[in-house]
């Protein structure tokens, strides 16, 4: 028997996701890996809360919290950080739901996990790379990358990505409380609290696929939000050190 503490969390926040939730759910079982998964439903219109709630109860490893509203991105992962944090588990994964982050990937990130507090499923590392984009999309995904760096003088190579491993006492010094950037930009904040918080970062090559299926959920205001919350932590860069909770 696989205690908690031995047990990786996969937190797959949706949104309207009802296309590709059951064949991710699957994918993820058939890793064979001592994971659970945490759907992280924002009250999806096309009924991919209900569809979280029937695969929870024909698999045990799946658990569902449901959300009154489309409440963002960055506030998902937290709220599925906290659930990780009172559950026990000594792995927290966060992942798109749309198999533009593949699990064949997650058996080296959580192993990486055992010499790092935070592994970044890395499109900008050796190996890495993208698949399904056009130029037009290559060309915002590395400036929006290469300014965050500029701005807030991180190191890691691929700021921006999704795809993460984390040890769980590794997020309890990331101040959760402290994080408020609602959407995909949150991912940018999270990363500078992690540098300046002393953790100790690696980056696992994969290759982003574009969704076959589904609705994208990057918007023009989600860019706008971006581009505002890489200012406001660079004004606030001082204060990032994450007071621990």
């Amino acid at each position: 028997m696989v205690s908690r503490e031995q047990r990786t969390l996969v937190i797959l926040p949706t949104y309207n996701e009802r296309e590709n939730l059951p064949t991710l759910i699957g994918a993820l079982l058939e890793l064979g890996l001592p994971l659970d998964i945490l759907v992280v439903d924002d009250a999806s219109p096309d009924g991919t809360g209900q569809l979280a709630d029937e695969l929870a109860r024909q698999h045990p490893q799946v658990h569902v919290l449901h959300r009154e509203g489309k409440l963002g991105l960055g506030t998902a992962y937290v709220a599925g950080f906290r659930y990780a944090i009172r559950q026990g588990y000594g792995r927290i994964v966060t992942m798109d739901c749309d198999f533009s982050h593949h699990p064949r990937y997650l058996p080296a990130m959580i192993a990486a996990t055992e010499k790092a507090d935070l592994v970044v499923g890395s499109r900008y590392v050796r190996g890495g790379g993208t698949e399904g984009w056009g130029l037009g999309r290559r060309i915002i995904s590395a400036t929006a990358n290469f300014t965050a760096k500029l701005l807030l003088g991180l190191r890691t190579r691929d700021c921006s990505a999704g795809f993460r491993c984390y040890r769980a006492e590794a997020v309890l010094k990331l101040g959760l409380n402290n994080v408020s950037a609602a959407g995909y930009s949150a991912l940018e904040e999270i990363t500078c609290r992690a540098e300046r918080s002393g953790l100790r970062i690696a980056e696992v090559p994969i290759i982003f696929c574009d969704r076959t299926r589904g609705v994208t959920k990057m918007s023009f205001r989600e860019m706008r939000d971006g581009v505002a919350t890489l200012f406001r932590l660079w004004w606030h860069r001082g204060a990032m050190r994450p007071r621990r909770r």
